[in-house]
């Protein structure tokens, strides 16, 4: 059927007249939903409330600018005569207008704008009505000021009510710990189980001595990360005969499931994630300080609990037998107070043991630090330039993984030997005022204070990563940053944009706490080495004779390094090779060890 046929046959149905861009809807943001959240970005710090819009927010694209702009039809290049809207089969189905005079002309593409809405919203600096409470706790001395972030560190369970105005009991109507809910016991006891399978170190240690008990009648109180892995450490302690106490030593590492489950099964455990400083402290003094015990050894990670009994209890020292630390932060503490002869126990230096340098700080932040990185950036690391402060284990660890991806990195260093490491390795050498203007991404692995400043901090890069390897928080001047000229803006759990009048924004993970804890995971067989080295340090503490041990800080054995080493090979069904009798004599060896001499590390 020719066109004018259909024309003619059509030609009393009414006429409409075609829209020209002139009866187009007008191009609006969008509005915000019927719960008040803005199709954007939403407001971590207070859910379910409408979002300002930020004073540093760039105005939406006018009409016909940017890539994702869909224009309107021109009206111009419309039909100006009346028509009427067919199908054309010729078009599958397409919309033609037949004009008056038996032409044909295609109807206009009516093209809608995709429209985006303001994505730089300011994020709300005062907590909501049912938050306030559990962040009146500050995180440090400054973070109750409207700069603070804190608000999303804390866990996103919808009971925002702080775990100490809590009253819980476990199934057995146990009430003695304080964790953020009880009810995820399950749930932590699941992941509990999952790293078992990854420890078979502490697990074989667990089914040899468990019927020596060796460490019946040890009172442990601990501050670690309460991790899955620190579950199955405390499991076994209690399992060769230790009654434990345990906080955390970092206050955004802690997994509340895990807290819940250990909770559940007679710990008592004092954590949660997003606690603030006080409750930090509080925390702590809730294991030590409990009547009818008291503790006789002590395992630390950072040296915080040793601080706090030192302060608080000193008297306590007279009845433990040792201290077991793991950090070099804590390590540090150890010496300081041994040179000053204020150190009142033996303690046993566990972060200086060969399994814990050659592995938990190696191979853990070789793999950890991307994770930790990508978990919250989405960065990709092929081509960006990286500068890595500190050429410890740790820092050696995150330059290997982030060369083997692609990234240029520089390395800061003090130690002549270890900046030789780092030349010899292929990094390039230099001082942090040098490169701090090009650098994509900043990593502090020293253990030492002020590392970047707020110098360094103003000279950064528009959009610059700023992450913290090291167990302290004191590399990363965080302080400086709260101050009224910069604005914090939150953009996911434990990532800040801080803002800078002119525009500049630096991207702070963790709020310059430890990132891959804070942030990720760590792999579970290198814990397993860690945890291991821990427990035999205990039990070498708490047995041995009086006088083996002076008021001193101590290596653990070559043998214990050795047999933790050993404890973890079968997973790999490797083969050791033994020295024939000649051989040993020759090397002047025992042949079971141990092989290396106790000053080596």
């Amino acid at each position: 059927m020719s066109v004018q046929v259909v024309a003619a046959k059509m030609a009393e149905v009414e006429l409409k007249d075609v829209p020209t861009g002139k009866d187009l809807p007008a191009e609006s943001p969008l509005t915000p939903t019927s719960e008040g959240k803005s199709l954007g970005r939403n407001d971590p710090h207070e859910a379910g409330s409408s979002a300002a819009a930020s004073p540093t927010a760039e105005p939406s694209a006018k009409a016909g600018e940017g890539s994702l702009g869909l224009l309107a039809p021109n009206p111009a290049k419309m039909p100006q005569a009346s028509a009427m809207k067919r199908s054309d089969p010729q078009q599958n189905g397409g919309e033609a207008f037949v004009n008056r005079d038996g032409t044909v002309a295609e109807a206009p593409r009516m093209k809608k704008q995709i429209q985006f809405a303001d994505q730089k919203q300011e994020f709300n600096k005062r907590p909501s009505k049912i938050g306030r409470r559990s962040l009146s706790r500050s995180i440090s001395q400054s973070s109750t000021d409207s700069y603070s972030s804190a608000a999303s560190y804390t866990d996103s369970s919808d009971d925002e009510t702080s775990p100490r105005d809590k009253q819980q009991k476990n199934s057995k109507g146990n009430g003695d710990f304080c964790i953020k809910n009880i009810k995820q016991a399950d749930f932590g006891r699941r992941e509990i189980e999952i790293a078992e399978q990854e420890m078979p170190a502490l697990m074989a240690l667990r089914k040899r001595a468990q019927g020596e008990k060796p460490l019946a009648g040890a009172k442990v109180v601990g501050c670690t990360h309460i991790t899955a892995q620190t579950a199955v450490l405390m499991e076994t302690l209690s399992a060769l005969g230790a009654q434990c106490r345990w906080a955390a030593c970092n206050i955004y590492s802690t997994q509340n499931e895990v807290a819940a489950a250990l909770a559940e099964g007679g710990f008592s455990v004092f954590a949660w994630k997003g606690e603030s400083e006080d409750d930090f402290w509080w925390c702590i003094d809730r294991c030590v300080n409990v009547e009818g015990w008291q503790p006789n050894m002590i395992l630390d990670d950072g040296g915080d609990l040793t601080h706090w009994i030192y302060k608080k209890y000193p008297n306590m020292f007279k009845k433990i037998k040792g201290i077991v630390e793991e950090s070099v932060t804590g390590v540090h503490r150890l010496y300081q107070l041994s040179k000053a002869g204020k150190l009142c126990v033996p303690a046993m230096n566990v972060n200086d043991s060969v399994t814990k340098q050659k592995f938990d700080n190696l191979y853990c932040c070789r793999e950890s630090i991307l994770d930790g990185l990508k978990r919250t950036t989405d960065v990709m690391f092929g081509g960006k330039q990286v500068v890595v402060c500190g050429y410890g284990e740790v820092g050696k660890g995150c330059c290997a993984a982030l060369k083997a991806m692609g990234s240029i990195v520089y390395v800061t260093e003090i130690d002549p030997i270890c900046a030789l490491q780092a030349c010899m390795d292929g990094f390039r050498l230099v001082k942090l005022n040098e490169v701090i203007r090009q650098v994509d991404i900043v990593i502090t692995c020293t253990g030492n204070k002020n590392v970047v400043v707020r110098e360094y901090l103003d000279r950064m890069k528009n959009g610059c990563i700023v992450c913290n390897m090291g167990h302290s928080n004191t590399e990363i001047d965080v302080a400086s940053l709260r101050t009224p000229e910069l604005t914090w803006e939150r953009v996911r759990s434990q990532v800040d944009h801080v803002i800078w009048p002119d525009g500049k924004r630096i991207v702070l993970l963790a709020e310059g706490r430890l990132l891959n804890l804070s942030c990720s995971t760590v792999p579970t067989f290198v814990l397993s080495i860690t945890a291991t080295t821990q427990a035999l340090a205990l039990i070498e503490l708490y047995n041995a004779p009086e006088g083996r041990y002076k008021q001193d800080v101590y290596l653990l054995p070559k043998k214990m390094d050795e047999y933790v080493a050993s404890l973890h090979l079968p997973t790999f069904d490797a083969h050791l090779t033994e020295l024939s009798d000649e051989q040993a004599k020759y090397l002047g060896l025992n042949k079971n060890g141990p092989f290396k001499p106790n000053y080596y590390r």
